[in-house]
């Protein structure tokens, strides 16, 4: 391998390595918006919202980790109910 391209293949990892770390820290700050038929509006899914689901899913007796998404639209609708009875409802 010549120097030529050993530069560009340590150019090519660097930028990898950078994206990837990129990306990683992003995740982290990734919120979102859900919509709650039930009352007509939407809800930030951040972490105060997991924090709600979190209380929710101890009190239900429910998994905390399962993606709120993924819950039946039975399960999705008890959420909502007992959401807009607690807390400060931070709807966008």
């Amino acid at each position: 391998m010549d120097s030529k391209s050993r530069f560009l293949s340590s150019c090519f990892l660097a930028a990898v390595l950078a994206f990837s770390v990129l990306g990683t820290a992003c995740a982290r700050h990734h919120y979102y918006r859900v919509y709650d038929p039930y009352y007509s509006d939407y809800h930030v899914w951040n972490h105060g919202e997991v924090v709600y689901y979190q209380q929710w899913s101890r009190e239900n007796h429910r998994d905390a980790d399962r993606d709120f998404r993924k819950l039946r639209p039975e399960e999705q609708k008890e959420y909502w109910t007992w959401r807009h009875s607690h807390g400060d409802n931070d709807r966008h």
